[in-house]
């Protein structure tokens, strides 16, 4: 099974396709100027407590307060508010958590207004992005990520990964880090740690404790709201969270980006070094790898399956609802039973892909085709899970119910991944109607003669759909040829999958486009 990493770099946005054997599993894309990620820590100001919902909103900078529910708070709210507090009344040097006096556990059945009050300043992180019209929503149980460990200020406890199967291996890195972890700070050890030795992890644990202390001389004389410790970007992020060892290539086509990773992958390991590669092409990175094609077949709200299956995905302010239809495989064989567990298998299969595709999250519920036999009902539901285990999101999924539906929650952090793939045509712009298509390379020919007689290039890059460009080039004296002799420059022509039919676009030496400088 092989692993790939295309990155896409752009002025506005960078997109980050995961493959999987060739096939596209995972699409994030961020934008240049996105301020809210999950994981960043803030300073904020509480804005108004609201009893009713036992929460409170809290400016953390963003244009809609930020919602912080109670059960969000955190246990050690109380020392995490004192330590805050100390930091910002204080000249003096930082105050050391390991030598710092914890506070009392808040009451988990408490009431938000005995613990916040407004205008009062306190340390949140963002726990989901805003989503649609809402606001981040934020915690004070504040967490830092690292490859291996993910440090817990206050906790002062260690929890391991459960998907480390071997209860040796846990018990041996529960003791390895209760041993080696300051006072006052608790950890989750990662299942990517399994195996690694203690210089390893204690190198990283005191990366972390110091990225947390750095938080000291951000809050200290600070006004709220203020962001006082970043995450790393989504690039980095997704590299942490899932290079292993069947990790086989890393494509980018930005040489500043491919440094910053070489350098990153140089902290976790060196070793991998070698499998970021810089993309030089002169088609677009996303049409070379195949990635561009995919998104168009499977960003629809129909997506098609093996074997003539498809599913139908409507999504609505409450939930998703995912249909699945056996297509013509409801005409092959007598034995109805088998082929709808066939075809249920196959649609568990596209399902779970879609999910991590889409970043779907919240409640799903899926229309199965119907089964009789609780056998294989009980087939669907343990293949549903081996499917989603390669989903590092956390989620819940239930067996069938009597009614033939699946239900699935997913944790939803951030918007869902929405691309429209169907695409308004260039010619009529809607209307249902355009030129005869017949005169598409007279109207091509008309603009490349403008282009000579004004500039007089000696050489011009053609661009255009795959279908026009497969026309021009058809035969041993082909249309692209005789353009060339007649306008004595040489004219190459490049197939751009992501192009609408009848767009086309000429570029210099400089792969500038000339629409754009003439």
């Amino acid at each position: 099974m092989s692993k790939e990493l295309v990155i896409d770099v752009t002025a506005s946005e960078i997109a980050i396709a995961l493959l999987d054997n060739k096939q596209l599993v995972e699409l994030n894309k961020q934008k240049s100027n996105v301020q809210f990620t999950v994981g960043n820590i803030y300073l904020g100001k509480v804005k108004k407590i609201m009893p009713g919902l036992n929460a409170a909103f809290v400016d953390v900078g963003y244009e809609k307060d930020a919602f912080l529910h109670y059960l969000d708070l955190g246990p050690q709210f109380q020392t995490l508010n004192k330590f805050v507090s100390q930091i910002q009344a204080k000249k003096s040097k930082f105050p050391l958590l390991q030598r710092f006096k914890s506070e009392n556990d808040i009451d988990k059945d408490g009431k938000i207004g005995h613990v916040l009050s407004s205008g009062q300043n306190i340390l949140v992180q963002i726990a989901k992005e805003p989503i649609s019209t809402k606001g981040p929503r934020l915690s004070s149980e504040i967490s830092i990520a690292g490859r291996n460990l993910v440090l817990l200020p206050f906790a002062d406890k260690v929890s391991v990964s459960q998907k480390i199967e071997s209860s040796e291996e846990r018990s041996r890195l529960k003791r390895l880090l209760q041993s080696i972890k300051p006072r006052n700070y608790g950890l989750i050890v990662r299942t990517v740690a399994e195996g690694k030795r203690v210089a390893e992890l204690d190198s990283e644990l005191k990366n972390l404790v110091k990225k947390w202390e750095s938080v000291y001389d951000r809050v200290k004389g600070s006004q709220a709201p203020k962001l006082v410790l970043q995450e790393m970007d989504r690039t980095s992020t997704i590299l942490r969270d899932i290079l292993n060892v069947s990790f086989n290539n890393i494509y980018i086509n930005d040489e500043i980006l491919v440094r910053e990773i070489k350098e990153y992958i140089s902290t976790i390991a060196p070793e991998k070094q070698k499998i970021v590669k810089y993309y030089s092409g002169s088609a677009p990175i996303f049409d070379h790898f195949g990635v561009e094609k995919q998104i168009k077949a499977l960003f629809g709200k129909t997506v098609s399956c093996r074997n003539g299956a498809y599913l139908i995905i409507e999504h609505t302010e409450a939930l998703h609802v995912i249909d699945v239809n056996s297509g013509n495989r409801s005409k092959s064989g007598d034995n109805q039973e088998a082929n709808a567990l066939a075809v249920n298998l196959v649609a568990a299969q596209e399902l779970a892909r879609q999910l991590r595709l889409r970043d779907m999250g919240g409640i799903i519920v899926v229309d199965f085709i119907d089964m009789h036999s609780q056998e294989n009902k009980q087939m669907l539901f343990d293949k549903m899970k081996e499917f989603m285990a390669e989903d590092r999101t956390k989620h819940n999924i239930l067996p069938l119910s009597k009614f033939g539906l699946m239900q699935l929650t997913r944790q939803r952090v951030r918007p869902e991944m929405n691309i429209q793939t169907i695409e308004k045509c260039p010619s009529c712009h809607g209307t249902g109607e355009i030129n005869p298509s017949i005169l598409i390379t007279d109207e091509i020919e008309d603009r490349l003669q403008t282009i000579i007689e004004e500039l007089k290039p000696g050489r011009l890059t053609l661009k255009l759909h795959p279908f026009i460009a497969a026309y021009l080039q058809k035969g041993f004296v082909s249309t692209r040829l005789k353009w060339s002799l007649r306008y004595k420059c040489a004219i190459k022509i490049v197939p751009m999958i992501s192009y609408h039919y009848t767009e086309y676009h000429f570029f210099n030496s400089r792969d500038e486009e000339i629409g754009l400088i003439l």
